[in-house]
């Protein structure tokens, strides 16, 4: 048999095989860990990179389709120009030919004299358009359109209908409007008296309608390329003069609707300019025009953050129609923006409850056109549900009825031209301001703390035995008057002035003694009011 081993000595052995495995298992706990660390990597690099694969597919899904859309609308377009063209072609030849028989018209007499006659009707209105547009007469045609601003909803409808006939319908508003816009030419005194802005909107929103494509619609405008070239020149023009204005800030907000209206009926927007845009739209918000054109100068994307300024400016009301302009009603509710802006509209009220005079009477006029103005944008977008108006319309009721108050005239108490008597003789308006006239010889009750008592009965003045008139006093007859015992005096005369009596003065007493007629008692009341008011 072999020797048996020692335990002590396998036992020395087995302990570094041990130890090692140890290690080995740490080892591999570690790569492990660092293996499903890298996988987890890996599986979401992947998962990303799909996913951008996706996103890359998609796009070049919308490209492809974007382009395809596009190729198929040149193509239309292209197959539309010669019909386009021919429809152009031949309203032309219609245009010249009427324009021909116009002019031949014109010097035969038969003309009705253009923009200077009298137009009764909107028949005669469109027949004297016409024949300024076929003409091509900018600078009567601008006469003609200034001249009829009571006219403008007629005008509104009349111009593009007469626009439709003339030869180059872009060319005669560009030079019909050229008086004002895009500097104005006229003299200072003009420009104060005469604000025609209103007619260059009129005239360039007429303009957009007949430049359509009659094929494609508004997204191709018959425009010719010199006439384009010339408008962006104004736009520029236009800009380049923003510092004589008074920068944007201060530019006058007619101005500003001309410059956009121009901008879009042309269509001559340029991305770059945005942010001009921008401080334009919100600058003259108030504007009923502005939301419609913030859309197309390409504002819808700002709109958001339009709103939010106004909001911030405390134009609460302007706020509600571009939120409506852009449908975003739900992320700005239009009823907590009508109370926030009734509330600014009372503030004054609240912070000064003691105004009086003409500072009152600005906050109530203020009040009451926010009232109005809240009332026909509930009544305009359909919030009476939301916003029941009935409490704004008794306050508007009563506010009204206060201002109709103050306007009454109020009673006025007696002063000095009162007459202490009924029947006692009242002097003229102007009798205390001669030097020779003591109007003290005259009973007046001065004020309830001045006026004497007077006991003794009333004497009649003695009946003269003639009257004498002024040659412009009004013939009413001389009537005695009472005065009282007390004053009684020495007969006085009263010496012609204009016609009216200027106060007793001392007369001779061979002297023939002059009595003035003696005024109803309506005359003395007036008198007496002009008196008070002065």
């Amino acid at each position: 048999m072999g020797s048996v081993s020692d335990p002590g000595e396998l036992t020395e052995l087995a302990q570094p095989s041990f130890e090692e495995f140890q290690k080995q298992t740490s080892l591999m706990t570690s790569c492990t860990l660092l293996w499903k660390e890298l996988s987890d990597h890996f599986t979401t690099l992947e998962e990303n990179l799909m996913k951008k694969s996706e996103a890359l597919k998609e796009m070049i899904g919308a490209l492809d389709s974007q382009t395809q859309s596009s190729l198929e609308s040149l193509k239309r377009r292209e197959a539309t120009i010669e019909r386009s063209v021919e429809i152009v072609a031949g309203k032309v030849g219609e245009r010249a030919r009427a324009a021909l028989e116009s002019l031949e018209k014109a010097r035969g007499g038969g003309d009705d004299g253009g923009g200077g006659g009298e137009v009764d009707d909107e028949e005669g209105l469109l027949s004297t358009l016409k024949s300024l547009c076929l003409k091509m007469d900018a600078r009567g045609f601008w006469s003609f359109v200034t001249a009829r601003k009571k006219e403008l909803e007629g005008l509104r409808s009349q111009i593009p209908a007469a626009l439709v006939d003339c030869v180059d319908p872009a060319m005669l508003v560009l030079e019909a409007i050229s008086e004002v816009f895009p500097v104005d030419k006229r003299g200072s005194g003009e420009k104060m008296t005469n604000d025609f802005g209103w007619a260059c909107v009129v005239i360039l929103e007429s303009l957009a309608p007949v430049m359509v494509d009659p094929v494609i619609g508004k997204t191709r405008l018959l425009v010719t390329p010199s006439v384009k070239e010339k408008a962006k020149e104004i736009a520029e023009t236009w800009k380049a003069s923003l510092e004589e204005r008074g920068r944007v800030e201060n530019v006058k907000t007619p101005d500003v609707h001309t410059f956009l209206q121009h901008l879009v009926t042309f269509g001559i927007v340029k991305s770059e300019d945005l942010g001009l845009y921008r401080k334009l739209v919100v600058g003259s918000a108030w504007r009923k025009q502005m939301p419609k054109l913030a859309v197309l100068v390409g504002l819808g994307d700002q709109m958001p953050d339009m709103i939010e300024e106004l909001i911030s400016r405390g134009q609460q009301l302007d706020a509600v129609h571009f939120t409506y302009e852009v449908g975003l009603v739900d992320k700005f509710p239009p009823v907590p923006l009508l109370k926030a802006y009734l509330r600014d509209a009372k503030k004054t009220v609240a912070e000064d409850p003691s105004n009086t005079g003409r500072a009152s009477h600005l906050v109530a006029r203020k009040e009451q056109s926010a009232l109005k103005a809240v009332l026909k944008c509930i009544e305009e977008y359909k919030l009476e549900e939301e916003f029941p108006p009935e409490n704004l319309k008794k306050r508007l009721e009563q506010l009204e009825k206060t201002k109709t108050e103050k306007r009454k005239p109020a009673a006025v108490p007696a002063n000095k031209r009162t007459r202490a008597s009924y029947n006692g003789p009242m002097p003229p308006a102007k009798a205390g301001r001669i030097t020779n006239a003591y109007v003290s010889s005259f009973p007046f009750i001065r004020s309830p703390s001045h006026s004497p008592q007077y006991a003794s009965p009333a004497a009649a003045y003695p009946s003269p035995p003639t009257t004498v008139y002024s040659n412009r006093s009004p013939p009413y007859p001389y009537s005695p008057e009472l005065i009282p015992a007390s004053y009684q005096a020495s007969p006085i005369g009263y010496p012609a002035y204009n016609g009216y009596c200027n106060g007793p003065v001392p007369v001779p007493a061979p002297a023939p003694q002059v009595y003035h007629p003696h005024y109803p008692q309506q005359h003395h009341q007036h008198a007496h009011h002009q008196q008070a008011y002065y």
